[in-house]
């Protein structure tokens, strides 16, 4: 099995999952893509990321290789309402 384009280690980023020998953030790629940018945008801005490993990187997450960190809310001074229409 090849080795996966998306890592983790506590040293880099605090963890946060990035492109193998790169300090970019795989959540980069993630948000230019939600606020309708392009790739070929993502790629220009990180010149360290390919095309070919910002695809698998993609292909990755659809197959639920990509482990995120999740942001805990509590003790955060958020207020948690019980109804979920508030």
């Amino acid at each position: 099995m090849a080795a996966s384009i998306i890592v983790s280690n506590p040293a880099i980023l605090s963890g946060e999952p990035v492109f193998r020998g790169t300090r970019v953030p795989f959540k980069s790629l993630t948000d230019y893509l939600e606020h309708e940018r392009s790739l070929g945008e993502f790629l220009e801005d990180f010149p360290s990321v390919t095309r070919a490993e910002a695809i698998a990187a993609l292909e990755e997450a659809r197959i639920g290789k990509v482990k995120t960190r999740s942001l805990k809310t509590e003790g955060c001074g958020t207020r948690q309402s019980k109804n979920p229409y508030t």
